[in-house]
């Protein structure tokens, strides 16, 4: 029997990032390393930030999502945002959430 071609505008998702990525994904390791090394720069950022006023996006994900656009060689940050838009391996990478909202380029 043939099944219909639906789509389910679900209001609820319960979709976990971590579980979408393949256990031996190259880019897990990679994280990893990323994540220690900026680690170890958290009290330059810290240096670097004030301590009043709106809260800035995080250098952290910032330079993941940099390393996204030079692995996968994308042209431009307005393409980057773009492409996190839908793109969950990017925006697990970056450590967005699937919810979140992409920045603006």
């Amino acid at each position: 029997m043939r099944g219909a071609d639906e789509t389910s505008g679900s209001l609820f998702s319960y979709v976990d990032l971590e579980g979408r990525i393949p256990a031996r994904h190259p880019l897990r390791k990679i994280r990893q390393v990323v994540n220690e090394a900026l680690a170890s720069l958290d009290a330059e950022f810290e240096a670097l930030y004030s301590d009043f006023g709106r809260p800035s996006i995080p250098p952290e994900r910032l330079i993941r999502a940099s390393l996204i656009q030079i692995l996968f060689s994308i042209r431009s940050e307005r393409q980057l945002m773009e492409q996190m838009e839908y793109n969950l391996l990017f925006r697990w990478f970056v450590g967005l959430g699937i919810d979140d909202p992409v920045w603006v380029p």
